[in-house]
């Protein structure tokens, strides 16, 4: 009996404090909930899907991209053959493209050797013919460059005023039917010298290449009759497209070719 009182007395102890943690317990989320602030919908007149509310901004990079992919144009060729043929279109461009190459080939070399000077363009009174064609070209030395015009000695003039007049920096000398070519030293002045040059090339190129459009334009106009103004305009847009992809190989030709010269 003595333990029971005991027991009941230390409970009565301990009352106070069981009560205030019980009264926090089930009161803490009512309270907690009160100090939470409830943000206002979106929209008020949706109720179960706010998010709709919500406009998505698309970014400039991500328009530019979809203004150039809604741009491009892939016509076959053989639906418009009546109108004009653009597989002739694209072989005139890759004519412009291959000259360019050309002329970088023939005319823009950082290191002078035989090979160098075969194709350099002489003009005598019979016509137009390559230097190795009229003389046999040979290497003397690391320093010069002989060209025996012993075949064709009537051509020796036309032929050393044509290697002066190359872009290659050359100063021939003739001795008899010899032409004697020094080889010039590789400085930082000629290597500009020849990057201004393949700049040249290249506009040069770019206006053969808006020729080539601009006559297949016309060409694409003339053919109005029959067909309807949509369809001229896709082929003209595809015609464009062309140009830019050739415009785009000419500057690629370029900064490999700057790139190459300067070193």
């Amino acid at each position: 009996m003595a333990v029971l009182v005991m027991a009941l007395n230390h409970l009565s102890l301990l009352r106070p404090f069981l009560c205030q943690s019980l009264v926090r317990h089930v009161r803490s989320p009512v309270m907690v909930a009160s100090r939470v602030s409830v943000r206002p919908p979106l929209c008020p007149s949706v109720t179960h899907h706010p998010a709709a509310c919500v406009r998505l901004y698309a970014t400039k990079k991500a328009k530019a991209k979809a203004k150039g992919q809604s741009a491009k144009v892939n016509i076959n060729s053989a639906l418009v053959q009546d109108i004009i043929s653009l597989d002739e279109v694209k072989e005139d461009m890759t004519a412009v493209l291959s000259a360019l190459k050309d002329d970088f080939t023939r005319n823009l070399s950082i290191r002078t050797s035989p090979g160098a000077l075969d194709h350099i363009v002489v003009t005598t009174q019979d016509g137009k013919f390559p230097l190795n064609q009229l003389g046999q070209i040979s290497m003397k030395s690391p320093q010069l460059i002989m060209v025996n015009m012993s075949s064709f000695p009537e051509a020796t003039a036309a032929a050393t005023r044509a290697l002066r007049e190359s872009s290659m920096n050359l100063n021939p000398e003739v001795d008899g039917t010899i032409i004697k070519v020094p080889v010039p030293k590789v400085t930082r002045e000629h290597r500009e010298n020849l990057v201004k040059l393949a700049k040249q090339f290249s506009n040069k190129a770019k206006d053969s290449l808006r020729k080539v459009r601009s006559n297949a334009v016309t060409q694409a106009k003339r053919a109005k009759e029959g067909h309807s103004e949509d369809t001229i305009r896709l082929v003209e847009k595809q015609i464009q497209q062309m140009s830019d992809n050739f415009a785009a190989d000419i500057d690629k030709q370029l900064a490999a070719k700057t790139k190459e010269l300067l070193g």
